[in-house]
């Protein structure tokens, strides 16, 4: 087989997603020449496909040694470095690949995508414009820029750009999660669902459809539409925002527990007020879990969730089994200590919830989760043994309860802000 009809069987190969093939004739074809820049870009481009993200650096490192003025080198390093989740990589080398071809539309949509994952609205709308003047049609700069748009509470203009991109190719998988996630922060998980269909459709192995669609599942709900209304708003803020929310929310309970404290006129307004900001609190950890729990029972969504999710919610559920039971025995015999199981089931349906979240740090979280669970079992056996309920371990699971709080929010935060 000549060479022009292996570059050709490789062009069909990465469209058809048959990466492990395409490296396999790529390897073959670099062994004739091991200086080609093209191959070793398509090498690294399958290698990134396939998860092999250091393999797919170190190739792309060596192609650029051998040509450093190449711009679409530092195009495919910066993607790398975006799986990665190094952004600061990501950004200097598509920098680069601008600098060196200020004409190319898709770099400077990729640029823009980089800015919008920092939350950096006002910078990913100019990038994604300035992709948009090179390249009118360019599908990651009219998704992006619809994005920013949203972001910048501008929702006429970023609807008429994503239906522009759906215009130009009305099949696109990206453009439909991308219009459904739009449509969903906007409050119209109706229609969402619809864009979801239609993305799956195409590629029902796509991540990014799969959880907007279980998302518009579980929003049908009023009560988790609303909280998706608040995830949404969070989720917009940058880390000092959200840490202001936290922290400012925090003392602010904690001052109306004071005036309560030292007002007993007061207490029958803000005791109330107190306990449904607490209930607040505690269902924005748990109201996602419990949410895939009753999609277990749904046709649609059971087949959307992950082996993760589907595990959180059942250790969710058997959190909420023990608070139950432990109340139960507790109104029924009664018994102080069976509290103790209680407020263990209750306290345990938090750190379940979030145990699987990825963050910097690898099952930081699941490690955390398995202490405080054992702990929690030891304090109910002292319980039960000396009918102490304030032993030296239930005092250590209160701490590690309020710590875990703090602790998951910084993961989660920092995971979320680039």
């Amino acid at each position: 087989m000549s060479e022009d009809h292996r570059i050709a069987k490789v062009t069909i190969l990465i469209q058809q997603k048959k990466y492990a093939e395409a490296e396999k004739v790529l390897k073959d074809l670099i062994s004739g020449d091991v200086n080609n820049i093209y191959f070793l870009s398509l090498l690294a481009e399958v290698n990134l496909q396939q998860d092999k993200f250091d393999t797919a650096k170190t190739i792309i490192e060596n192609a650029i040694g051998l040509a450093p003025d190449e711009p679409h080198l530092f195009y495919v390093k910066s993607r790398i470095a975006i799986q990665q989740d190094d952004y600061n990589e990501g950004e200097k080398n598509i920098l680069q690949a601008i600098t060196l071809d200020p004409y190319d539309a898709d770099y400077f949509a990729f640029m823009a995508n980089i800015k919008l994952a920092r939350k950096q609205y006002e910078e990913a709308l100019e990038f994604a414009n300035k992709a948009l003047e090179i390249d009118s049609e360019n599908l990651l700069g009219l998704n992006t820029r619809s994005t920013a748009l949203l972001k910048l509470d501008r929702s006429e203009e970023s609807f008429n750009t994503i239906e522009g991109a759906l215009r130009e190719d009305p099949n696109n998988t990206y453009t439909h999660a991308n219009y459904g996630w739009s449509l969903l922060e906007k409050g119209d998980n109706k229609k969402a669902l619809k864009h979801f269909n239609e993305a799956l459709k195409s590629d029902p192995n796509f991540p990014y459809a799969q959880s907007g669609m279980l998302e518009a599942i579980k929003a049908s709900n009023p009560v988790y539409r609303g909280y998706l209304k608040y995830s949404f708003w969070m989720g917009n803020l940058t880390a000092k925002y959200q840490w202001g929310v936290i922290i400012g929310f925090y003392f602010g309970v904690k001052l109306l527990r004071n005036l309560a404290d030292n007002n007993v006129s007061l207490q029958p307004y803000l005791n109330p007020l107190i306990i449904v900001l607490a209930l607040f609190a505690y269902s924005t950890w748990v109201i996602t879990p419990i949410g895939n729990l009753f999609l277990r029972f749904n046709k649609y969504g059971q087949l959307l969730l992950s082996n993760e999710q589907k595990q959180s919610s059942n250790f969710v559920a058997l959190g909420l089994a023990i608070f139950a039971v432990g109340l139960l025995f507790y109104f029924v015999l009664p018994d102080e200590r069976f509290l103790s199981v209680a407020v263990f089931g209750c306290a345990m349906m938090l750190p379940c919830s979030v145990m699987f979240s990825p963050t910097k740090y690898k099952n930081s979280l699941l490690v955390y989760t398995i202490v405080m669970a054992v702990i929690g079992l030891v304090a109910i056996a002292l319980t039960f043994m000396t009918g102490d309920i304030f032993n030296m371990a239930s005092v250590i699971f209160l701490f590690g309860f309020i710590g875990f709080q703090w602790a998951a929010n910084f993961l989660l935060i920092r995971q979320s802000n680039r």
